[in-house]
């Protein structure tokens, strides 16, 4: 394949992407607007107009400036590659004077660091203005600085160790490295999994053990019920942040943990607490965590052979902007336009994602109340203004979680 080939490919796909994702935006805007003067019939005795109208009118303004991230994602990344920015960087640190594994190390963290920096416009705008405006924000500047620089500091502690390593085996360990860049990489996934709830999570918030009472006997009766073991019932404290409520487990092994939010466990009754915890528990004993772990595992390996066959071509490099070939420019390449020539897996990831969210419900309506999860469910998607009418076809192909009517229906059978 020439380079100039390469380029028309990436360009097609490119624009692809971005047209589809646009006019599945704007699908979505078009069908929540149309819906907005009324409440789904489903839910007609469970959330008043104004609660659906907020809803609606929040989704509309996310889903707005969506449309304007996705224009702007493209147009980044056309400057990261057939603008020359890549090569600019690479160039850059070139001339540093460092070794070739260094060079690599630091071109790629620095890009990992710009491609944050990029996003803080956007993520300020999201925070103080799009959250504030619909009265979910309760992050102050200083948390806000506070958490770029604990992630940033991240990316050194974590990233730099993980990328010498990976570029060390690309470099050292004959044609089939991505054989054993596949083992550290999901090893390092793992790990990741094994330590954040207790080494990382707790960097940016506080989790205090649940205290003594009728909720907590109550919850380990029910994990007692299901055969799990934690290391701990924990709150978090989710409302310093935002006023968006949630729960979910977390860790592996004997460091898995239950967390819920304190703005969750504020609007939750005892029996609508215990169900949601039931569904988060199906999602472990029908384990969904370890099928994610395994398909996750199979398509880095794959996406590792396939890099492993790329970066002996030079119109890889060519095609996207990129003059001087190196594993790290590769490495760089392959992850920022990936996506680009991905995306049409989206629907089936969000299939596979929805159909694990039903049988989670199915095991909490076994094991607790399918009333109370059903409860529950319609004040979190009150309570995070969550749209009751999203496009089917945005759903289908962005959603992790089926529609509002739907799931309600489906526990309702």
């Amino acid at each position: 394949m020439s380079a100039s080939l390469f380029t028309t490919l990436f360009l097609i796909a490119l624009g692809l992407y971005t047209a589809i994702q646009l006019w599945l935006a704007s699908r979505h805007m078009q069908h929540v607007a149309s819906h907005r003067g009324n409440v789904p019939e489903a839910f007609t005795d469970r959330i008043d107009i104004s609660a659906h109208q907020k809803a609606a009118d929040y989704t509309l303004a996310k889903t707005s400036l969506e449309r304007i991230e996705i224009v702007l994602g493209a147009a980044i990344l056309l400057a990261w590659t057939l603008g020359g920015g890549l090569q600019w960087l690479d160039s850059l640190w070139a001339g540093s004077g460092l070794s070739t594994l260094w060079t690599g190390t630091a071109f790629l963290l620095s890009l990992f660091a710009l491609l944050s920096l990029i996003d803080i416009p956007m993520s300020i705008y999201r925070t103080f203005i799009l959250e504030e405006k619909f009265g979910f924000n309760r992050t102050t500047g200083k948390i806000f600085i506070s958490d770029q620089f604990k992630q940033f500091a991240l990316l050194i502690v974590i990233g730099l160790p993980l990328i010498a390593a990976i570029l060390w085996l690309m470099k050292n360990m004959g044609t089939f490295w991505w054989i054993w860049v596949w083992a550290v990489w999901t090893g390092f996934g793992l790990l990741m999994m094994w330590a954040y709830p207790a080494f990382i999570a707790p960097l940016f918030n506080k989790f205090n053990p649940l205290e003594e009472g009728s909720l907590k006997q109550r919850i380990q009766d029910l994990m007692t019920r299901c055969g799990f073991t934690s290391n701990g019932i924990f709150i978090i404290d989710g409302s310093k942040r935002s006023g968006h409520g949630n729960a979910y487990f977390t860790g592996l092994g004997q460091n898995k943990r239950i967390v819920f939010f304190d703005t969750l466990i504020e609007s939750l009754s005892t029996d609508e607490i215990e169900a949601v915890l039931a569904h988060e528990l199906g999602h472990f004993k029908r384990k969904h965590i370890i099928k994610r772990i395994i398909s996750m595992a199979i398509f880095s390996l794959a996406g590792l052979a396939m890099l492993g066959w790329l970066i002996t071509q030079d119109w890889f490099y060519n095609g996207l902007g990129v003059t001087t070939p190196s594993l790290h420019a590769a490495l760089a390449l392959f992850l920022i336009a990936l996506p680009v020539f991905t995306f049409f897996l989206h629907p089936i990831s969000s299939w596979f994602s929805r159909k694990h969210e039903f049988e989670a419900d199915a095991y909490a309506a076994k094991v607790s109340s399918a009333e109370s999860l059903t409860q529950a469910l319609v004040k979190l998607y009150e309570e995070n203004a969550n749209t009751l009418t999203p496009d089917p076809l945005y759903s289908a192909f962005h959603d992790s979680h089926p529609p509002a009517a739907v799931r309600i229906a489906h526990l309702a059978s």
